[in-house]
């Protein structure tokens, strides 16, 4: 074995001894070049960095654009990418746009909704005080800003609704109107969302509960008084007043005085309807809701006062009661305590509108066709169906079960009445149902009917059940349902008059409301009291149309008098035309169909099952 300088020394040490040159030399050309070039071929590439230098690199070629430097590489990425870009994305797109569009025609608005949008309109046109810019009634102006100066109102009674074709706010049918508009609003959101008109209807709900919380010390929890009207006739007085003068409501000049109700347990309980009705309304707005609710109680328990039971329009016989006179008070108890409930989730107010005194008093179960007519008069068959629908969808059970089972009972007989053959009602040879029993201003009855049949059986389709039994009748939800279309048909046109009862709604309605606004011209002249009576006497059609209002209707014949002295024919109300759009807007399938089922129940707690009492002792 040799040990060797592999780093090329000039010696070789083997055995100890020096090797000769010749020697040297042939070990070179024999053994150490060998090995020498054994190791340089396994060299790692550190160790031929350090013997052979650092690689030439291989020179990236660069393209020069001026502004720019690229290389070859960088170049080539981009241009593919853009080109990738334009393979997904643009190709895609140009495509799309060279191919014949098809678009889905729009969604035909049926008549109940075109109908919906025009009666909405009236409530813009009968608003009393400092109007909106967007009001969209262009001969309305501000009117009535003296308004309850005779008052300790601090700004008086400004705002709110003018009731009819006059310059009177009556309060109790105001209220009832409120409570109608937020009850359609509550059952059916989502429609009056999807045409566009949920705004709207808030809107015209917020103008009336902003004013009755104007009508009583809505701070405290105890109150002595309501104010209960502005304005209004002394019938056989020919004193100026809001009869005897025939003025639009910006030109009124003469006094308007405001009447004081120190008992009213139906005006109170319809007030307190409308605040906890429209406090789930504006459930959102927590603030907002929180003082409709606390003024819905105060009034409430004025309503239950014992020394105040006394219906609000007797204390004015000449004033109030011969243009809407109550006839009781315990069907208030039973609406408003209900809406109470709903609104508050409190057990008292249930307890009360099941309490077995209240529709004994009301004589709910008397089954007294006139009470099964729903009105600003009578809250029966809108109380029963609003506490039905309690019992449809949470069932609460006992202590509430045995009366909720009557008022369930009694609906359906209620609605049973409203069908042509069971003969409850006469009927008109065109096909109107006579609610008012051959009364003046038919229609608003009808439309009330309309809504609650229709609601009915939007509850009936929420729980799954099919139809009802009129005693050993079955009877098909779709029939009770025909029944509210072909009245809401009616009034739209489809009768012997071909005639729409609403103005504006199709190409024949009347064209001489009964209405002060509406027939004196909006010319910038002023009109006195007096001078005003031209208008109502001419034969011309008004010069402003009031949109939406539906006015009284035909008599007991499908006859119609489109003059203005026939106010029974030609008269709108706020009534009406509270139920004209619940019944609309609860029909109309262009939005959808069904109720919001849950909604109204928000601030009812659960239902545990309580243990009845033990039955009786049994005796041999």
């Amino acid at each position: 074995m040799h040990t060797g300088n592999n780093w090329g020394g000039s010696f070789e040490i083997s055995n100890g001894e020096v090797t000769t040159s010749g020697e040297y030399d042939r070990s070179r050309s024999s053994e150490w070049d060998g090995a020498a070039l054994y190791h340089h071929q396994n060299l790692d590439e550190t160790q031929q960095s350090w013997l052979l230098g650092p690689q030439e690199k291989k020179k990236k070629k660069y393209v020069d654009f001026g502004c720019i430097v690229i290389s070859h590489k960088a170049l080539k990425w981009i241009l593919g990418s853009i080109v990738l870009a334009f393979c997904v994305i643009g190709l895609p797109i140009i495509i799309a746009k060279s191919l014949p569009k098809h678009k889905s025609p729009p969604i035909t608005p049926d008549n109940y909704s075109v109908a919906l949008h025009k009666a909405l309109l009236f409530f813009n046109a009968q608003k009393s005080g400092k109007l909106p810019k967007n009001n969209g009634i262009p001969w309305r102006g501000d009117s009535g800003l003296n308004d309850g100066n005779d008052t300790d109102v601090k700004g008086g009674l400004v705002g709110g609704y003018y009731d009819a074709g006059d310059n009177i706010k009556f309060h109790f049918p105001m209220s009832y109107s409120m409570t109608m508009l937020s009850w359609s609003v509550i059952e059916y959101p989502d429609k009056y969302k999807n045409i566009n008109e949920y705004n709207h209807a808030r809107d015209l709900i917020k103008w009336g509960t902003d004013y009755l919380l104007l009508t009583f010390n809505s701070s405290a929890t105890k109150i002595t008084k309501i104010y209960c009207q502005v304005g209004g006739h002394r019938n056989g007085s020919q004193t100026p007043d809001d009869h005897n003068c025939w003025q639009k409501p910006e030109e009124m000049d003469y006094m308007r005085p405001t009447l004081t109700c120190q008992s009213g347990p139906d005006l109170a309980g319809e007030m307190a309807a409308a605040l906890a009705a429209a406090s789930i309304v504006f459930k959102d707005d927590n603030v907002y809701s929180t003082k409709l609710i606390k003024g819905a109680q105060t009034l409430f328990a004025f309503a239950r006062d014992n020394g105040k039971r006394t219906a609000y329009s007797r204390s004015y016989p000449a004033d109030i009661a011969p243009y809407y006179n109550s006839t009781g008070y315990y069907d208030e108890y039973m609406w408003g305590a209900a809406w109470l409930f709903y609104a508050t989730g409190n057990n008292s107010y249930l307890s009360l509108a099941t309490n077995p005194g209240i529709p004994k008093n009301a004589k709910a179960f008397y089954m007294i066709p006139d009470f099964s007519v729903p009105s600003w008069n009578n809250k029966l068959p809108s109380a029963m169906l609003l506490l039905t629908r309690l019992r449809l969808f949470l069932n609460p059970g006992y202590p509430y079960e045995d009366m909720l089972q009557m008022y369930h009972n009694v609906t359906g007989l209620n609605m049973c009445s409203y069908l042509h053959n069971f003969h409850v009602f006469n009927w008109t040879n065109g096909g109107l149902i006579m609610l008012s029993r051959g009364g003046p201003q038919d229609l608003q009855y009808v439309a009330n009917a309309a809504f609650l049949a229709s609601l009915f059986v939007d509850y009936l389709n929420a729980s799954g059940v099919p139809g009802w039994y009129c005693g050993n009748n079955y009877i098909s939800s779709d029939v009770l349902r025909s029944f509210a279309t072909s009245q809401m048909d009616y009034i739209l046109g489809n009768n012997p008059m071909k005639m729409s009862y609403v103005a504006g709604y199709g190409n024949k309605f009347p064209r001489h409301v009964h209405h002060r606004g509406a027939s004196t011209p909006n010319d910038h002249k002023y009109y006195s009291c007096t001078g005003g009576w031209k208008w109502f006497n001419t034969n011309n059609a008004n010069p402003n149309s009031i949109t939406g209002a539906m006015v009284g209707g035909p008599d007991q014949f499908d006859k119609f008098s489109d003059l203005r002295d026939h106010y029974n024919n030609t008269e709108p109300t706020m009534a009406g035309n509270a139920g004209l759009v619940a019944a609309l807007v609860s029909l109309t399938t262009t939005a959808g169909n069904g109720i919001d089922k849950n909604t109204i129940f928000t601030a009812v707690p659960p239902f545990y099952p309580q243990t009845p009492p033990p039955p009786p002792p049994w005796k041999p």
